[in-house]
């Protein structure tokens, strides 16, 4: 019971009143005051004793207890304390203590503040980190095509095992550019609404329900934010190509319109303030479709109005067509006619004017056409204007050598009448012309070979080759002169019969007799002009000269209808020397008899 002993020393009154050994004390008085048995009173004692020891050992438990947990704190403080420097990337803190001494408890509270500024710390870096995240899943769905995003925190998990400042950049970085991304998608998007605005403007369409049709979030009326996704970039570029291509279309149409109606006005000579009304549609020929931006150019109404007027101009130009036509038939004839060229026949200029009313030609290829034939008619009649000059000369002469032939047969042309002067010096002048015809005819020769040979073609005077018509000309004139030489000859014959058999003495024969022959002869070959017997007798060549100023025009050639055949002209041009022949010699007959003085 020792360890029940007050211990030796002064004590405070309070605190030997309370202690075990005061109450041991006072227990021992009482016991000793009521009396009892010693063996009772060591038991009671002793169970003092094991109750006491039973306080003490739970309160020792308590206090190991306690210093365990602090020492568990402060590893854990330690431990949360280094995790966080690790976790935030940090290497040190200023607040942390440097050295761990003094009692646990201080230890602790000294690392307490250093920790709960690293864990403020942590949730001000969680708080970052799930921003950054949170706006990249955002934008990530708009990219992706989500318009609709739910904003909550909670589905947004953070990786606390990296905060570090570094991880967090990289975050920042992917969310830059995350938004250049969006807003060069929200640029594009931009660009191809306007796009599709210009060109519904240009093609007269409604911008805002084609631009609804792609996605109703475009139209700024909806609200909603604008999908950028993929599909509808390209959904929009699809949309954009489809308007353009239709815009290309349209532009080729009136193009083609445009270039008809100038056409149509040039041919027509449509005055300046008629064509002002669709001088819009005209004024795009020359311009390319990129450069074409104005509202409402390119409608279908103007297309249709384009078509309308066309349609109508084509109408007043069937008539028009005609009217030039005949006109510029009119003008080849005059230049054929005068020029004794070939003209084009009848028929063929009626199967024209058919084709022309039944819109089966090209009226500007016509036109065009017959502006070349005239070309080449006119530039052939100025290639054989020195030739027909000399033909003319020669006509004239071959006019005044009948006339004269005519007038020598005359036998009243010495008589005093009126009118007999002015004769005899026509016939004086005639008989100069005609002595110059050999000379015109060869001269007219040797220039048509001339012609011909540069040409390398036939020259034809009324469709008979003017080589032909000379030389025949020639061949006529010298069976002439030979017919009239050998008349004279057998005359002169005759007469020398008749004076021996009727006047031996030689008789000279009077000159009236020899004169009146001289008549009778030269009589005998009136009306001989060879190119008015040609024409009277209707003489052609054989064969269609090569020197046609006919063309095909689309296929149709114009060639001469009511062609001989090449009988018919060889008969034609044989029954002509035979007729001048038949003729010469039955003059010739008729003064065969001897003529008396």
């Amino acid at each position: 019971m020792g360890s029940f002993q007050t211990p030796s020393g002064t004590k405070c009154p309070v605190l030997l009143e309370t202690s075990c050994g005061y109450l041991l004390q006072e227990l021992q008085m009482i016991w000793d005051e009521v009396g009892g048995d010693q063996f009772e009173r060591e038991k009671v004692l002793l169970d003092i004793e094991q109750e006491c020891l039973e306080v003490y050992r739970k309160k020792v438990d308590n206090a190991n207890i306690s210093r365990a947990r602090l020492h568990q704190e402060l590893a854990d403080a330690q431990a949360e304390f280094t995790h966080l420097l690790l976790s935030l990337g940090e290497r040190s803190l200023p607040l942390r203590p440097e050295k761990m001494t003094g009692t646990l408890k201080e230890q602790l509270n000294s690392i307490t503040p250093a920790l709960k500024e690293m864990q403020l710390r942590k949730e001000e870096r969680v708080k970052q980190f799930r921003a950054v995240q949170s706006q990249i899943q955002k934008i990530s769905g708009e990219i992706a095509g989500r318009s609709e995003y739910n904003d909550t925190s909670s589905s947004i998990v953070v990786n606390e095992s990296d905060l570090s400042l570094k991880r967090l950049e990289e975050y920042q970085n992917e969310l830059q550019r995350l938004h250049n991304e969006k807003s060069d998608r929200l640029q594009r998007v931009e660009k191809y609404m306007s796009t599709i605005q210009n060109l519904s403007a240009t093609l007269g369409m409604d911008s805002s329900m084609i631009i609804t049709k792609v996605h109703p979030s475009l139209n700024a009326l909806s609200g909603l934010s604008k999908n950028i996704g993929d599909f509808i970039l390209a959904k929009l570029d699809s949309t954009v190509e489809s308007l353009e291509a239709e815009k290309q279309k349209r532009h080729e149409k009136l193009q083609v319109l445009g270039k008809a109606l100038i056409n149509v006005w040039n041919l027509m000579d449509t005055h300046y303030q008629d064509r002002e009304r669709f001088s819009h549609v005209t004024s795009l020929s020359s311009v390319s479709s990129s450069d074409i931006y104005t509202p409402g150019s390119l409608t279908l109404d103007i297309i249709q109005q384009a078509e309308v007027e066309v349609n109508r101009l084509d109408q007043l130009k069937a008539s028009k067509m005609k009217e030039l036509f005949l006109k510029k038939q009119l003008e080849l004839e005059e230049i054929c006619n005068q020029s004794h060229m070939e003209i084009p026949s009848r028929s063929e200029m009626e199967n024209i004017m058919n084709l022309i009313n039944s819109g089966e030609i090209d009226h500007a290829d016509l036109l065009m056409s017959m502006d070349e034939q005239i070309a080449r008619a006119e530039e052939e009649a100025a290639s054989r204007k020195p030739i027909m000059e000399k033909v003319e000369k020669w006509i004239l002469a071959c006019d005044e050598e009948r006339w004269l032939e005519e007038y020598s047969r005359d036998e009243n042309r010495y008589s005093v009448s009126r009118g007999a002067h002015r004769n005899l010096k026509r016939a004086e002048r005639a008989r100069v012309l005609v002595n110059k015809i050999p000379a015109l005819v060869d001269l007219l020769i040797e220039k048509t070979k001339t012609w011909e040979e540069e040409r390398k073609n036939t020259f034809l005077y009324d469709e008979v080759p003017l080589l032909a018509m000379l030389e025949e000309y020639n061949t006529l004139r010298k069976e002439k002169e030979e017919e009239k030489q050998r008349q004279r000859e057998k005359k002169k014959v005759q007469s020398q019969v008749v004076v021996e058999q009727g006047n031996p003495f030689g008789t000279r024969p009077s000159t009236s007799s020899r004169r009146l022959s001289d008549r009778s002869v030269n009589g005998g070959f009136g009306n001989t002009s060879p190119l008015n017997r040609r024409l009277s007798l209707g003489i052609q060549q054989p064969g269609q000269g090569p020197n046609s100023l006919t063309s095909p025009i689309h296929g149709i050639p114009f060639s001469r209808e009511g062609k001989k055949a090449h009988g018919q002209r060889t008969f034609a041009r044989t029954s002509f020397a035979s007729h001048l022949r038949e003729e010469t010699a039955s003059v010739v007959s008729s003064f065969s008899g001897p003529k008396s003085p």
